[in-house]
């Protein structure tokens, strides 16, 4: 006859294997993501420069790739004193536009992959004999689907974001009944 302590024992080793499971599993999958498929390099797109030039003009702000803002120089134009027309050079402006571009391709890349990793653990899951590693492993790929999703949620579209529920859903769904049917 087993002991209620022993039990109690073996209940807490088992949901501590699959947390630490579930963790490593999902840092293994990020991690070994960013080490195949690189990030784009903020440096190779903003090279900082030990001497930055003052860009007064609209038409040298326009030459570097940035964005000229006007602004008016005098708040109360008069008669005697019209208005002049100055401005500021954001000369980081088209930089900055690839940049983000770059790095939205790179999220929606790794959206990709941890929904297709995250997927095939539900998938393993729900095949694995092992209770422990079914748990585990169903777990896992549930958290890298909800890792997936945050990573790149402000960036889908209405469309993308429904198909990326529905393939949540239906994993789920077909895991539950695979196991428990």
């Amino acid at each position: 006859m087993e002991h209620p302590t022993s039990r109690k024992h073996s209940s807490v080793m088992k949901w501590s294997l699959i947390i630490g499971i579930v963790i490593v599993m999902n840092l293994f999958f990020n991690y070994a993501t960013s080490l195949v498929y690189k990030a784009p390099d903020y440096a190779a797109y903003f090279p900082q420069t030990q001497v930055v030039p003052d860009i007064t003009t609209q038409q040298d702000c326009i030459a570097v790739g940035g964005q000229w803002n006007a602004q008016m120089s005098s708040p109360a134009p008069t008669k005697a004193v019209p208005a002049q027309v100055t401005g500021y050079c954001n000369p980081d402006f088209t930089k900055q536009q690839q940049f983000n571009a770059a790095q939205k391709q790179y999220d929606r890349t790794i959206f990709i992959i941890l929904v297709i990793v995250g997927v095939l653990s539900i998938v393993t899951g729900s095949l694995v004999m092992n209770e422990v590693l079914s748990l585990a492993f169903s777990w896992g790929g549930v958290l890298s689907l909800f890792i997936a999703s945050l990573r790149y949620w402000s960036d889908a579209n209405n469309l993308l974001k429904v198909l990326i529920l529905a393939v949540a859903l239906g994993s789920l769904i077909w895991t539950a009944i695979k196991k428990f049917a």
